[in-house]
């Protein structure tokens, strides 16, 4: 009996680690510090979606088999949702997993595209970051000091809690996008290229 496991000897094999890009960047003791919080942080809230799972299901139960849907549930969604993607963007800039045109990006030299990271995280997302942390407080204190709530009939209250996730995310961006910079510059400034053959 043969072993169905194995691709046919004319397939080609496809390593999805191949498919993955990464700008894979050298490591220092302040961007290990500074990762290691994100990364902290991202794996608290993503049992985000656990939970936001069992909202969905239990929204969709009392919909279509009782006959009620529920307000509070549909805004439950939309801030879990808020939540789960304000912290996964710090996530993703940590490890290098945003989106952007990698059909360029990757035709480059590692010392190249460390040069655009540099760049673009020190001219567009540090000062995008900062901004948001500057106006931030501001819009969450108001928020609490009308006990802002839903303007729906059976709608959520304490409306500051969801926009203070603004806040954390944007916090969490500043962190990560500064690991990045300083990894870049582990690499343009300060050390060999760790992947030499790029």
């Amino acid at each position: 009996m043969s072993d169905q496991t194995q691709p046919p000897a004319d397939e080609p094999h496809i390593d999805i680690e191949q498919l993955i890009h990464h700008t894979e960047l050298p490591r220092t003791p302040l961007s290990d510090v500074l990762d290691g919080i994100v990364k902290r942080v991202g794996d608290l809230v993503s049992w985000i979606w656990v939970v936001l799972v069992l909202v969905i299901v239990t929204n969709v139960t009392m919909r279509y088999v009782f006959g009620e849907g529920r307000i509070e549930f549909e805004e439950l969604q939309w801030h879990l949702y808020a939540l789960g993607f304000l912290v996964g963007l710090s996530y993703a800039i940590q490890n290098d997993s945003h989106i952007r045109i990698d059909i360029l990006h990757d035709h480059f030299k590692l010392r190249t595209q460390a040069w655009i990271d540099l760049i673009g995280i020190i001219v567009f997302l540090i000062p995008f970051s900062i901004i948001v942390l500057w106006f931030a407080p501001n819009f969450i204190i108001y928020s609490f000091e009308t006990m802002e709530a839903s303007s729906s009939p059976g709608g959520l209250p304490y409306r500051f809690i969801v926009k203070s996730f603004l806040f954390l995310g944007s916090a969490l961006i500043l962190i990560a996008a500064v690991s990045r910079v300083v990894r870049a510059c582990a690499l343009l400034f300060g050390g060999a290229d760790p992947n030499p053959q790029r």
